[in-house]
């Protein structure tokens, strides 16, 4: 029974490996180490994370209601169908829970404005109590488990479990799978390097483009200045995949320098969450205008930029990187907000 637990989730935790019911495989397709080694995993992490208890982080709910009081606390107005599929547990069983959830005073029902034969569920002022406190203790918890790591062990640790939600049945290209963070010794070599090795492969450009991305880098790591410029390194799994950073111009305009997605990242939505978080601060931190330079021959970037809202202000003919190539300037301004679809 034990290894049958399910993916439950609560607070944002990830308690087990196994879902649902076993497939039935040929035994030769996976050595039998191999599922001791999984099965010992469950059995760890579910005592670790306090899933054998009677209740989630000494609170009073089992797993089951913390993972409900969780979904409704990001959605509220979500019908009892909806959860069910999101939690992936058979609808009487959702039923039971919801029914304790609402003696307790935690959630409330009500009819959907747009269809009567539906119910809306939300977290009542309780419930939200309730969940608020669930989520101190979750994170609590896990810096508890993180603080005595060193920086690498932390990466080491997130990225395993990075592998573990994308291999063992999340979609492999969702955008939750990266962790965007700042720079850290050791990181600008990595975006000088793979800065020439793509663009070496990719477009023939030679070491003079590696140079120029150097002394970038070098400019950025001795001027830096942490209250208006800013570095962001994606990691997927705990390696690196991808860099943006934002640098100060002046003290309205800012410019997005170093954008880099590796190739087994691309199309995943990684280029557009680094040239949001980029706009984002841009904007936070009150700069007027963005701008950016690249060449027309980087057709994926460009869509990211024309998306992103930046327009084209120059275009200029240069002879670089051992290649003939057509420069452009494209600038955004920040005071415009993004209309909403």
């Amino acid at each position: 029974m034990i290894d049958k637990v399910h993916w439950l989730t609560a607070n944002g935790n990830h308690f087990a490996l196994s879902r649902g019911p076993p497939v039935p495989t040929s035994s030769s397709a996976v050595p039998p180490e191999r599922v001791d080694a999984v099965r010992r995993f469950n059995r760890w992490y579910t005592g670790r994370v306090g899933a054998l208890s009677g209740g989630v982080l000494a609170t009073p709910f089992p797993l089951p209601q913390a993972r409900v009081l969780w979904e409704l606390a990001q959605r509220d107005g979500v019908s009892a169908a909806t959860l069910c599929a999101s939690l992936d547990i058979d609808p009487s069983y959702v039923s039971r829970l919801l029914a304790t959830l609402e003696r307790q005073g935690l959630i409330l029902r009500a009819r959907d404005r747009h269809d009567a034969r539906r119910q809306s569920l939300a977290l009542t002022a309780s419930g939200r109590r309730a969940y608020d406190d669930l989520d101190r203790r979750s994170r609590d918890d896990v810096v508890a488990m993180l603080a005595p790591l060193s920086a690498g062990e932390q990466r080491r640790l997130v990225g395993a479990m990075q592998a573990v939600e994308r291999l063992a049945g999340r979609d492999r290209a969702g955008d939750d799978a990266f962790v965007l963070r700042p720079h850290e010794p050791g990181d600008f070599g990595w975006i000088v390097s793979r800065h020439g090795a793509l663009y070496a492969a990719e477009y023939g450009w030679d070491m003079t483009f590696e140079a120029m991305v150097a002394g970038i880098a070098a400019k950025f790591l001795r001027d830096f200045d942490p209250t208006r410029e800013r570095a962001w390194i994606a990691e997927r799994d705990g390696e690196r995949v991808g860099s943006v950073v934002l640098v100060a111009q002046s003290r309205t305009v800012a410019k997005l320098r170093l954008l880099l997605v590796e190739p087994q990242a691309r199309g995943t939505g990684l280029g557009r969450r680094l040239v949001a978080e980029c706009i984002r601060y841009a904007r936070a931190v009150g700069y007027r205008k963005l701008v950016l330079w690249t060449n027309d021959v980087l057709h994926a970037a460009r869509h990211l930029y024309v998306d992103a809202g930046f327009t084209l202000q120059s275009t200029e003919p240069h002879e670089s990187y051992g290649q003939r190539l057509v420069g452009q300037t494209w600038a955004l301004d920040l005071r415009e907000r993004p209309q909403l679809a």
